[in-house]
């Protein structure tokens, strides 16, 4: 059974893709913070992991927000060889805004890290640009995108895809990269 993993900023639309992709329900809401706990689901012979988002929640007092990041990292490393996709979920309108943010004041923008994070522990990694209903220029969003996570340009294609998990835009194209990337790492295990 291949092993799938959810990650991303609190409130980028995880467990709405989630739900797009294998029409199963998991909590979900509008304010940032509401999977709060690793949820696991079962779904064409694959295990999707929902894991909680890291950053902004509302509510929560920052050491509770820490708690909640280290215990994504820990989870992560410790199931690194168990882990055969991430899908990392961006708000493609938001994203390029808060990484700018982020370097202005001389600080690793936490999409970046965790897609630098997921890449040392050598785990395939989709990026679904998700809002593209939201998105003016995608083409621009995914070039930024690329850029700052240090992706080549030969390999935007197979990493990067727009998405709207609100209203279903390319989930089939999703779906596909999925099965390309756990097919190849079944293969190899």
């Amino acid at each position: 059974m291949a092993t799938i993993i959810f990650v991303g900023r609190s409130n980028v639309g995880k467990s709405t893709l989630i739900y797009r992709l294998t029409g199963k329900k998991v909590r979900r809401g509008k304010r940032p913070g509401v999977t709060r706990k690793i949820i696991e689901i079962e779904w064409r012979n694959h295990k999707i992991i929902d894991m909680p988002g890291f950053g902004f929640m509302a509510g929560l007092p920052k050491e509770v927000q820490e708690r909640i990041k280290d215990e994504i990292v820990h989870f992560i490393e410790e199931n690194a060889d168990k882990i055969d996709v991430a899908v990392l979920v961006v708000d493609g309108k938001a994203a390029p805004e808060i990484i700018e943010r982020w370097e202005k004041r001389g600080e690793i923008p936490i999409d970046v890290e965790f897609y630098q994070f997921l890449s040392e522990l050598k785990i395939p990694t989709i990026v679904a640009v998700n809002k593209l209903d939201k998105i003016k220029n995608v083409q621009k969003v995914i070039h930024f995108l690329a850029e700052k996570f240090g992706v080549p340009w030969t390999d935007i294609e197979k990493v990067f895809i727009p998405i709207s998990a609100k209203f279903g835009d390319n989930i089939d194209l999703l779906k596909k990269r999925i099965d390309e990337l756990t097919t190849k790492n079944l293969t190899k295990k």
